[in-house]
């Protein structure tokens, strides 16, 4: 007989439910998306995306304000057609992305370009394609970008990234505002480097760009910088450098485990008391809250191995599909898809890969048997992104769910198509 499976006020994923004891999304059983698409699969809620992305729009309402999807999060059409359906503009890192943007049915004219290589190729891939704006990171860059513009007898919108030297609170790898990041150009050379972009032929200063980290959980980091951004735009202005738009980035964190995230408008809130009463129409760049806990990966157990330290659950999914608990020793919420009775066991969670580092979840109890599904919660953001053919090992699968249809958003990638474009010497 089934158990009931948990509550689900504890599953961080907002339309994963409980029913007839299994694991359901929006109105779909996870079963049954394994069972017609294999594992591992990612697996998305359209309904959780648009939630997301509506609570952004309510908490801007009445102000002059464009939220631009971080790309990097997950690009996927179908996940980037969903945002470009609902008006989002978009942040991009590279000309690949600009594509898939584009190819998605998004705006040109709403994608701001950051990023700290912009190569020659991508700045005329751009700027052919009509973006709103650069977001320049050094000064090497911004001769760079005259040069080319010149070159196709344009003007090149730009922002200069400032970097506001603010501890973000969070991981290293994911802080992006500090002197000793790679990021941005230092607070301290801004004004004269603002100087030297009105002094080129070809660049036209559109605004001013600022973005300290990724899964921010407290809003006055941000809100310092915020003020910080507001008095150089002051000192601009005084100059005769009038800014048009004000990107505050993006960062918002979400919950994992036990965080505990400020929702949109209250991590907002404080932001926006900076500018109030402002002209300059203010940017946005969240990634992670917008996709982050609106997909999960399905994977299936291939073995259960016992040992005399630990017990381990091989699973068909691996470091490879999901780098993020190897990269930063991340965790994933791992609930089991179909309940059931049985002694519940402690197990580190790992995949095939020959790695050590290839586990997904450590210590984590359950009550399972061999063939069983695990459900790894909140891997809508950096999981597909961020995925690998190492060990020769084809890519996931993505789903989209709509209500009660399941549609295939990328394809299993087979074995051949890994090596297609390689050749053996003659």
């Amino acid at each position: 007989m089934n158990a009931p499976a948990p509550r689900p006020a504890s599953w961080p994923v907002p339309t994963l439910n409980a029913r007839e004891g299994a694991l359901w999304i929006e109105d779909l059983p996870l079963a049954e998306i394994a069972a017609r698409f294999g594992t591992p699969t990612y697996v998305y809620s359209k309904a959780a995306l648009e939630a997301a992305f509506g609570a952004w729009q309510q908490a801007l309402a009445g102000r002059r304000a464009l939220v631009c999807y971080a790309v990097k999060a997950n690009s996927n059409l179908g996940i980037l057609s969903v945002f470009a359906r609902l008006g989002a503009g978009f942040d991009i890192v590279s000309g690949g992305e600009l594509a898939r943007v584009l190819a998605a049915g998004g705006r040109a004219d709403k994608v701001v370009f950051s990023g700290v290589g912009k190569t020659r190729a991508e700045m005329r891939q751009a700027l052919e394609a009509g973006i709103r704006c650069f977001n320049v990171e050094s000064a090497a860059e911004l001769e760079h970008l005259n040069a080319v513009a010149g070159e196709l007898d344009q003007r090149a919108p730009i922002a200069l990234r400032v970097n506001p030297d603010v501890d973000p609170k969070t991981h290293p790898y994911i802080s992006t505002g500090l002197k000793g990041n790679k990021f941005g150009v230092a607070f301290a050379d801004a004004l004269a480097l603002y100087r030297r972009a009105a002094a080129l032929p070809n660049l036209r200063i559109s605004g001013v760009a600022c973005h300290i980290g990724s899964q921010l959980l407290d809003p006055a980091p941000m809100a310092e910088a915020a003020q910080k951004l507001r008095d150089l735009v002051d000192r601009l202005a005084a100059e005769g450098i009038v800014l048009e738009h004000i990107d505050l980035g993006g960062g918002l964190g979400i919950r994992y485990r036990d965080e505990t995230p400020p929702a949109v408008a209250d991590y907002l809130a404080p932001l926006l008391a900076v500018f109030d009463g402002r002209s300059e129409e203010l940017c946005f760049e969240p990634g992670r809250s917008l996709v982050g806990n609106a997909g999960l990966l399905l994977t299936r157990i291939e073995y259960l191995k016992p040992g005399e330290t630990k017990n381990f659950a091989i699973v068909d999914a691996a470091m490879n599909d999901l780098a993020r608990p190897a990269l930063y020793d991340a965790w994933h919420e791992v609930v089991e898809v179909n309940p059931h009775a049985g002694a519940a066991v402690e197990y580190d969670i790992v995949g095939p890969i020959c790695e050590s580092g290839d586990f997904l979840a450590r210590a984590r109890t359950l009550a399972v048997t061999e063939g069983d599904l695990l459900a790894i919660l909140s891997a809508g953001a950096y999981g597909m992104t961020m995925s690998s053919n190492y060990n020769t090992r084809p890519r996931a699968a993505e789903v989209i769910v709509d209500g009660d249809q399941a549609h295939a958003v990328r394809q299993r990638e087979t074995v051949a198509e890994l090596f297609a474009a390689e050749r053996t010497l003659p």
